[in-house]
């Protein structure tokens, strides 16, 4: 059941843990200038390492942009083992810039690139139908047209990205997610558990979405 809006006014939040909360979501996302005006105005003691801040933040625009393979070369100067380790992250950069060269009409580039660099991944079963999936794309004239559509579109990129950026951040032995995004999971979660009981009062179940638009 869902708790009267009046009665939030009765939770004390701490401004510390405000602004805990705001410079994990800045320095998570890379807003150098952001982060350093806030510290500024709050007076909050800067904790984040700003060179590190900048140098991941290039290579996630650079994944978004559509530069994978200069992104790998920085990821690799960053953190040298991070792609050896994290195979699937690999192949997804390496087949960001597959899809690149499809889009651009490259096919013949394209397809010696999936032959020198995404074939060797065709030899591990879970690969091979996301192989499959890429390389079809090389048979329509129009791929932002194919039942494949999605790997073109600018929310696949973003995924790739994130995914990067997360990647790196743990492997420099930060949170993977900003705490803002650990307690909407943290909510969403409690939430769902206490609407499982509640719909069998009728209530309906919670989606955080309709939650933010109310």
């Amino acid at each position: 059941m869902d708790i009267d809006p009046r009665q939030y006014e009765d939770i004390a939040v701490n401004d510390n843990d405000v602004h805990s909360i705001v410079m994990s979501y800045l320095a998570h996302s890379c807003f150098t200038d952001t982060l350093e005006s806030f510290t500024t105005s709050t007076g909050v003691k800067q904790t984040a390492n700003l060179e590190d801040m900048e140098k991941r933040k290039r290579i996630y625009h650079l994944a978004l942009e559509g530069s994978v393979l200069k992104a790998i070369e920085l990821t690799e100067q960053f953190a040298p083992d991070l792609l050896e380790k994290n195979k699937d992250l690999h192949f997804d950069l390496l087949s960001l810039h597959f899809v690149g060269l499809v889009c651009s009409r490259k096919c013949t580039e394209a397809l010696e690139f999936a032959q020198a660099k995404l074939a060797p991944f065709g030899k591990v079963q879970k690969y091979v139908e996301k192989l499959e999936d890429f390389m079809a794309l090389l048979a329509y004239n129009e791929p932002e047209k194919s039942p494949m559509f999605h790997l073109l579109s600018l929310e696949y990129r973003q995924q790739v990205a994130d995914s990067l950026n997360r990647a790196m951040l743990a492997n420099s032995n930060l949170p993977s997610y900003s705490a803002v995004e650990r307690l909407m999971q943290q909510t969403t979660v409690v939430r769902q558990c206490l609407s499982q009981e509640s719909s069998k009062e009728g209530y309906p179940a919670f989606a955080l979405k309709d939650f933010l638009k109310s």
